[in-house]
């Protein structure tokens, strides 16, 4: 696969030099480094669990169950939850604080669906 950046103006598309795509790329890089620096293994770990287990378990989830799941104290886990929805990263929460989504899957229904390895099809945040 070729790497290339291309850029449309009016009815043209043009080739941008090499150097301006890795330019681009190393922008995107740090930029994405920044935004990602407060999740330590704990929130990577809490979310992946919540995408895990968000379709199989249908409705919005608590931090005291995600924390059963996880073997993680609640306390702990809220604080996690909280760090996730304030950065607007991962997760969305109710107005109880329960977790309705976890990018990519929802337990509320939108018009976009998605079609697990397993085959089954679950709404998309």
């Amino acid at each position: 696969m070729q790497k290339r950046l291309l850029f449309g103006f009016w009815r043209f598309i043009l080739k941008a030099p090499p150097s301006l795509l890795e330019k681009r790329m190393q922008g995107a890089k740090r930029k994405f480094e920044k935004e990602m620096a407060f999740m330590s293994a704990g929130h990577r770990r809490i979310h992946h669990l919540i995408v895990r287990e968000l379709p199989g378990y249908g409705k919005p989830m608590t931090a005291d169950f995600i924390a059963g799941r996880a073997g993680m104290a609640a306390a702990q886990v809220r604080s996690i939850l909280k760090d996730l929805d304030e950065h607007m990263t991962f997760i969305c929460r109710n107005q109880q604080g329960e977790v309705v989504w976890a990018y990519p899957v929802t337990v509320e229904k939108t018009p976009h669906r998605v079609t697990l390895g397993s085959g089954e099809q679950v709404y998309a945040a």
